[in-house]
């Protein structure tokens, strides 16, 4: 068995998972989290977009075994329900595929994030330690620096004259020091791993980009009978040209509900700041959801609203010594719901390379960043032009005209044409080839399209003259 220690920072949905991995595969892992054990109900809320788990995270998940484990808690969304502006308008439903029998699933990250935790104790050489905050990496020697992080909270709460902090001094937020072979930055887009990277690396290119909107976290909540008071078995999505309001099915019966809306502007969440001016906005744009959300004031009161960033970043590792995964990486707005399924890909993708060297961890590291970094990028890219669809396209009948099109030639021409989204999500094509091909296909389609109208209007021309 082999004696090489990782050192992981962040044990949300991919740490959990790439501990598991690197777990099976035999070497020590020790995986740090700043948070308290989620299994122990220390979940905040308002925070969190569903999760939509689909083809690519179910593979790593799979390989793992505990992929019919994840979906016992999930439920399946067959398409978008679509609520069109205006009151007493019908919605529509359009499915994600010719095939109904492929579908997305609502997850909560809770649930999740218990399954991938405890997937990765199974195996001995795996230790979880929680309430540990990574405020420093020394790139050359591979170790983290933390601190407890209730110690620190509490630490903070003494300097503000806290009576529950009463007797605790600031030297109790003492350094630990954690050395591995390698550290692994695991810790999403506002990773202390990468920021360590970015002040010590001269070569290190970094960009982040933040939309004009933010999202709050809203819940329309089970029926009186505990069912469900939409249909279940779809995204829910009220598009609004510039704004957008969509819910993700639970198992206790509720939704949980995202309004994506600008920070500023003259119709805002700046300018929405009373108990009248959240209900007169939400009757006028989403009619048919406010009775369903008895605690709209609440939600919209007290939940956080969040930003949406994409944050690129180069190179992901640094010799053998520290490498990153998931958020960390590649952030990416959430509106193609790959987010997590393209971290999930990462930690099957990193298991690989370091199968296909293992004694090389620097170029296994260099061969991961290789594979993943141009789909990456695409996936971000695909992820921005997804909004705009989501909350500007949804509702036109060119297209879903469009859409009905892709359909028919994705069963007329079946391993031949594949629909942009059915690629990214019902398959495994990396997110570079998927864009590339959708451009290809769209030539091809509309270039015959054009064709074969202007030959009917030569014909028409002929005809009468």
């Amino acid at each position: 068995m082999s004696t090489t220690r990782f050192v992981l920072i962040g044990s949300g949905l991919a740490g959990g998972l790439l501990a598991a991995y690197l777990g099976r595969r035999g070497y020590d892992v020790d995986l740090y989290e700043r948070r308290a054990d989620p299994r122990e109900g220390n979940i905040v809320g308002g925070r969190s977009i569903n999760l939509a788990l689909s083809t690519r995270g179910i593979h790593a998940l799979e390989q793992l075994g505990i992929a019919d484990e994840v979906l016992r808690h999930a439920i399946p969304m067959r398409g978008r329900m679509i609520h069109p502006a205006g009151a007493g308008a019908n919605t529509i439903f359009a499915p994600y595929d010719v095939d109904p029998n492929k579908h997305i699933n609502s997850i909560g990250r809770a649930a999740l994030n218990t399954t991938v935790i405890e997937a990765a104790q199974r195996y001995p050489n795996v230790r979880v330690h929680f309430d540990h905050k990574c405020t420093d990496v020394d790139l050359d020697s591979s170790t983290a620096h933390l601190v407890d992080s209730g110690v620190e909270a509490a630490v903070s709460a003494a300097n503000f004259g806290s009576s529950v902090a009463a007797g605790v001094s600031p030297a109790s937020a003492q350094t630990i020091f954690a050395h591995g072979d390698a550290v692994i930055g695991v810790d999403g887009a506002f990773s202390a791993v990468r920021q360590s990277m970015q002040k010590k690396l001269a070569a290190f290119d970094y960009d982040e980009g933040y939309l004009a909107h933010g999202y709050k976290e809203l819940t329309i909540p089970p029926a009186a009978d505990g069912g469900w008071q939409m249909e279940k078995e779809a995204l829910h999505i009220w598009p609004r040209k510039s704004f957008m309001m969509i819910a993700l099915p639970n198992p206790d019966g509720s939704f949980t509900c995202t309004l994506f809306w600008e920070f500023e502007g003259p119709r805002s969440f700046a300018t929405t700041k009373t108990d009248d001016d959240v209900r007169r906005f939400f009757n006028e744009e989403f009619p048919d959801a406010v009775p369903l959300m008895p605690n709209l004031l609440d939600d919209f009161k007290n939940n956080p609203t969040g930003s949406l960033v994409t944050i690129r970043c180069a190179p992901w590792f640094y010799q053998d010594k520290v490498c990153l995964v998931g958020d960390a990486a590649h952030a990416v707005v959430p509106f193609y719901g790959q987010g997590m399924n393209a971290a999930f890909e990462d930690c099957a993708v990193l298991d690989e390379c370091l199968a296909e060297f293992p004694n090389d961890r620097k170029r296994a590291f260099g061969e991961y960043f290789q594979r993943r970094k141009v789909n990456a990028d695409a996936l971000a890219d695909l992820a921005l032009q997804n909004f705009i669809e989501m909350r500007d396209k949804t509702a036109s009948k060119t297209f879903r005209a469009k859409k009905k099109l892709d359909h028919f030639l994705e069963a007329a021409l079946p391993g031949i044409y594949l629909p942009l989204y059915t690629m990214v999500t019902f398959t495994r094509i990396p997110y570079a080839e998927a864009a590339r091909r959708a451009r290809l296909q769209d030539r091809i389609v509309y270039g015959s399209l054009a064709f074969f109208v202007m030959i009917a209007a030569l014909v028409i021309i002929r005809l009468i003259s």
